[in-house]
């Protein structure tokens, strides 16, 4: 059976992400309409640089490998920085730059086992000042390279006491979407998804890249909700991570 993503069910996506990181926006503006999430969205940009940033540095970008890194960075993230992050919509910087030429100089909470990316802790924007000084930002105005469908195995670490291993399906769509836009969104959702519980160590996660996401064969669980870019008044999802299945 085919799960249509329509007009209200972005629009629900987008107030859910919003009520639950900022309930004092929510209180503010009527999420239900299309000009109540765009004056929500509005007060958040014009905070500005406050709250809780992560930093990425990126050497090179495999979507797979870069997705299984993200995941595992966020599993290591603890229980405040969680929260705080979260009021921040999980905001993070991606800077062009080698992990391993920076690693002395910086304590990162994360960097991946082939020095391809490195992540901070979250924390105040301020404590990441002078590496984002350092660095400019990672500027890839190529689409996404066409691949398979990939199955992305999360480490089986500290899995919870009688959680079963599950499998999702993530969506990335390619349409009119730049390597920087999809880091962005695919960042958001995965991040979410980890500190909301939906992933954890020894999960699968199928990659499946496509020109738009529409009709889908699993419902959606978290979504990355943007506006259509040459249609106003238009939602459309971004990326999306469906519903759990139990792995065999």
């Amino acid at each position: 059976m085919v799960a249509p993503i329509t007009q209200e069910c972005l629009r629900e996506q987008a107030a859910v992400r919003i009520r639950t990181a900022r309930p004092d926006l929510a209180a503010r503006h009527d999420l239900t309409s299309y000009d109540g999430l765009t004056a929500a969205r509005s007060d958040m940009t014009a905070e500005g640089g406050a709250g809780t940033l992560v930093t990425v540095v990126l050497r090179n970008f495999d979507l797979a490998q870069w997705v299984r890194d993200t995941c595992v960075f966020a599993l290591g993230v603890g229980p405040q920085q969680a929260a705080d992050w979260r009021t921040s919509f999980t905001r993070t910087a991606f800077l062009a730059g080698n992990p391993a030429q920076l690693r002395e100089r910086f304590p990162f909470a994360h960097i991946a086992d082939d020095d391809s990316a490195a992540w901070t802790t979250p924390g105040p924007a301020a404590r990441t000042s002078s590496l984002r000084r350092l660095l400019k930002l990672f500027h890839a105005p190529a689409g996404l390279p066409a691949r398979p469908d990939t199955l992305v195995e999360i480490p089986d670490g500290h899995r919870p006491s009688g959680r079963p291993r599950t499998r999702r399906d993530l969506y990335v769509a390619t349409a009119e979407c730049t390597i920087s836009e999809a880091l962005v969104h695919v960042n958001h959702v995965l991040a979410e998804a980890v500190l909301d519980g939906l992933i954890a160590p020894g999960d699968h996660l199928v990659v499946h890249q496509v020109p738009r996401i529409v009709g889908l064969p699993a419902r959606l669980a978290k979504v990355r909700v943007t506006t259509e870019k040459h249609l106003p008044g238009r939602l459309k999802a971004a990326a999306g991570l469906t519903e759990e299945a139990r792995v065999a």
